[in-house]
């Protein structure tokens, strides 16, 4: 355990997938997606369409990623203590990139930080790359950090999904039929099955253990927002397991996307605008559980591993 010093300075890399701030920035985003090519007029026109499909801009969601790292900040900055802790962002598709973020805090005069992804689940191809970018720059830079890896069984997490469960079966009329909840994230490509990768193990425990504490025994799990590749992809998709459930029977669905952690354009269209037109064809009544932005139980579970994590030694990782 390392002697914690005084005026010690602690930075912590706050790490997400990134969103354009405004309508100009979507071709620069989506190019960086696509690993430097860019989209073809027709993609770009489609993206565009559906950002302006979710409250007419982007600007909401790089607002709500900025706001959960200053909710952290001011949890850290309660604290107190000998330790001064300060929070940079760095995003893996838009700027600030998260090689800017170990840059910032080194010109800060940051010699040692913690690394935390705004994603609860780990795989090699999300989380696992942020950190190796991390990584490598702060190694460049002389930083020496420590990440999380996940926290997908941590009980505020859990805590916090479950409230907004119970919260959800709220909405559909009493003495309705039975509600069917559907867990969901982000599919990634099948490959990853082949690489002994715990992404589909630890989102299939994240749900069990909310069902459990939500006391919900009508649930399954599917993914949604699948990239377009020639690649196949992680599925069942959600659209898929709605029209088997109202085939089933199902008149009521409530989606819990644990994936995510914020509201992002897979949420307010994926869901909310794709899906739920389509429960409407299905003769379906469709809902979703609140996102949990800054949800006090997430931004504390973020300020403990931030704790957790400053007080191993450089090059440790909380799982």
């Amino acid at each position: 355990m390392m002697d914690v010093a005084e005026n010690r300075r602690v930075g912590v890399l706050v790490m997400s997938y990134g969103t354009p701030e405004s309508m100009e920035q979507i071709e620069e985003y989506y190019t960086h997606i696509r690993r430097g090519r860019p989209p073809s007029a027709e993609q770009l026109q489609e993206l565009k369409e559906r950002y302006e499909a979710i409250a007419g801009g982007v600007f909401p969601l790089r607002e709500n990623t900025n706001k959960q790292v200053e909710a952290l900040q001011n949890a850290l900055d309660e604290l107190g203590g000998d330790v001064r802790y300060e929070c940079f962002q760095g995003l893996k598709h838009a700027r600030p990139y998260i090689e800017d973020g170990v840059q910032q805090m080194a010109e800060a005069g940051i010699r040692e930080a913690v690394g935390l992804v705004l994603a609860p689940h780990y795989s090699v191809m999300s989380v696992g790359s942020y950190i190796e970018r991390a990584e490598k720059k702060a190694e460049e830079l002389g930083i020496r950090m420590r990440f999380a890896k996940s926290y997908h069984t941590r009980p505020l997490l859990i805590e916090a999904f479950t409230e907004r469960v119970r919260e959800g079966l709220g909405k559909f009329p009493e003495g309705a039929d039975r509600v069917e909840v559907l867990f969901t994230a982000h599919s990634l490509p099948e490959k990853i099955l082949k690489m002994g990768d715990p992404y589909v193990d630890q989102l299939l425990e994240t749900s069990r253990l909310i069902a459990v504490q939500a006391g919900v025994t009508a649930w399954r799990f599917a993914w949604q927002s699948a990239g377009r590749t020639a690649d196949p992809w992680l599925g069942p998709d959600i659209l898929d397991v709605m029209k088997q459930l109202a085939e089933e029977g199902v008149k009521n669905i409530l989606a819990c996307p644990i994936g995510f952690v914020s509201d992002h354009l897979e949420i307010l269209y994926d869901l909310d605008i794709e899906a739920k037109r389509f429960a409407s064809e299905l003769g379906v009544h469709f809902e979703r559980v609140r996102s949990l932005n800054q949800d006090p139980k997430y931004i504390h579970l973020l300020r403990d591993l931030t704790l957790e994590l400053a007080a191993k030694e450089p090059g440790a990782y909380a799982m």
